[in-house]
This record gives C-alpha cells, sequence and structure tokens, in this order.
C-alpha cells in the first residue's frame, strides 16, 4: 500500500486501508467502525464510498483505529478537511497543509508540481512563449505577454517549469519544451484547474479592450436546452477542442500565443 502522503483522496485512502486489511486478516467494515468507536457496522463504507463524509469528531476516531500519530496524523486530518471542504480558499489552504507535511517528511509530493502548473496562467504562457524566444530576458518576455505579469513572475515561472521538467533550458536563457502538449486529467488536482480557468477567464474579459477584433475571436449564443441536448453539445465542443489541439500541433512557425476557453454554463435554474 502507498504511504498515506501519496493521496489526496481520504476516502479513496480508507478504502485502500480496508483492502489492504482485509488482505492480511478476516478484517471486516465492522471490525474497523468497531475500532473506530462507531455503533453503525456499516458507516465507515457509506463514507469510503461516497454515500458519506468523515466528520471532524470522526477524524480523531478513524486515524486512532488506524494506529496514526504525529505527521500521518496531521496529514489525514486535513485530507478529510480538503476532502469535505466546499470553498476553494478552504481546499487551497489544506491542500497547502498536506503539501507542507509531506515535504516535511522527505516524502516527494507527486501532485505538487501538476498542483502548481495550473494555480497560475503565467506557467502555461511561459512554456509556449519562452521557446519562441531563445536568449530573451525574464523582462523582454514579460513585455511580449499582453496581460499584466511582470519580470519576477516570468523568473519565478521559468525557475519552476525547468524544475518540474516541464522545460529544459539548452542553453542561457534559452529554453525547449520536454512534451508537445500538457492536458488535464482525472489526476490533476480540479482546485487548480478552476484557479487557471478564473484567471484565463479575466484575461479574455481584458482583451476585449487590449486586443483588436482582427486579432481576437469572441462570440457567444444564449440557447434554450434539455439535460440530453447540454450533453450532446457538451460532447460536441470536446471533439472540437481536440481537433483545433491536433491542428495547433501541426504548427511549424509559431510566432505567438493564443489561449481558447470552451465556456458553456446555465444562466437559469431548470424550469
Amino acid at each position: 500500500m502507498k504511504p498515506i502522503f501519496e493521496y489526496q483522496d481520504y476516502r479513496a485512502y480508507m478504502g485502500d486501508y480496508y483492502d489492504d486489511r482485509k488482505k492480511k486478516s478476516a478484517f471486516t467494515w465492522r471490525d474497523f467502525s468497531k475500532a473506530a468507536g462507531f455503533a453503525s457496522p456499516s458507516y465507515l463504507k457509506l463514507v469510503c464510498d461516497g454515500k458519506s463524509s468523515l466528520s471532524r469528531v470522526g477524524i480523531p476516531k478513524v486515524a486512532a483505529a488506524m494506529g496514526y500519530t504525529g505527521a500521518e496524523y496531521d496529514y489525514f486530518v486535513n485530507m478529510v478537511e480538503f476532502g469535505n471542504a466546499k470553498d476553494d480558499n478552504k481546499k487551497k489552504h489544506f491542500l497547502d497543509e498536506m503539501t507542507r507535511i509531506a515535504t516535511e517528511q522527505q516524502v516527494r509530493v507527486l501532485y505538487a508540481d501538476m498542483f502548481a502548473y495550473y494555480d497560475s496562467a503565467v506557467n502555461s504562457i511561459v512554456r509556449e512563449l519562452a521557446p519562441l524566444m531563445p536568449g530573451a530576458l525574464p523582462s523582454e518576455l514579460a513585455k511580449k505577454i499582453k496581460h499584466t505579469f511582470s519580470a519576477q513572475h516570468v523568473r519565478e515561472s521559468l525557475a519552476f517549469l525547468v524544475k518540474a521538467g516541464l522545460l529544459r533550458e539548452t542553453d542561457d536563457n534559452t529554453y525547449e519544451q520536454t512534451d508537445k502538449a500538457i492536458t488535464g486529467s482525472k489526476e490533476a488536482i480540479p482546485l487548480a484547474i478552476r484557479s487557471m480557468n478564473r484567471q484565463m477567464i479575466d484575461l479574455a474579459r481584458e482583451s476585449l479592450d487590449k486586443v483588436d477584433t482582427s486579432e481576437r475571436n469572441i462570440s457567444g449564443v444564449t440557447m434554450g436546452v434539455d439535460a440530453e441536448t447540454y450533453a450532446l453539445i457538451a460532447q460536441e465542443l470536446e471533439a472540437c477542442r481536440k481537433k483545433i489541439i491536433a491542428i495547433a500541433n501541426k504548427c511549424q512557425d509559431i510566432d505567438r500565443v493564443y489561449r481558447l476557453n470552451l465556456q458553456l454554463f446555465p444562466l437559469t435554474e431548470k424550469v
């Protein structure tokens, strides 16, 4: 079983803990719940199945049942709080605490680089722009970005991208990408992706005033649909996005960086 510090989902961790114990002995959900002091023999199974949430009162009980103290206990507490939090600011706080604890234990935080990449819009911009300007200083790169990012923002982004293996420095201030494209996945932190999407939406809003209409394409349509039609439209948008990525990947003479936002969202409650 993986160390607890490699998990972000407390339900997945508790499920793996149960499976690991069951392989080694006649361990049941009743045994697990009893060890944690819960009257219901199926409560922890309901938690792991996503049908219930582990309460703050229950956190130390489950941690004790699993024999956790010290850093493992602190990590488990923050992992549960992260999983149960509804507000993105709170989620970010608990995720930061998880990263800090794991780092202090000298455990490689497998999700940290992916989270950091999506957490700031400047990283995706710099990753595309830097290879187009070999030898350029961070201040020169910053001047090419149409939005408000300082030379320090660019400098920090370059250092992160190299450390994370997303850019490779081949000469002084000269970079190349290590992979052609990065896409989000189920393993990526949804919280960080939401953060980047918010930033990119703000940059799209800025472009209405900063970018000439000949260099941007922003349009929209307001329509009435049902759930089935929404699913069909969302499927079509995803196919379109993949086709556009394929077209962009064929480009051999890149001279600038663009961002495409696909936004389909409800304007009303269901009638």
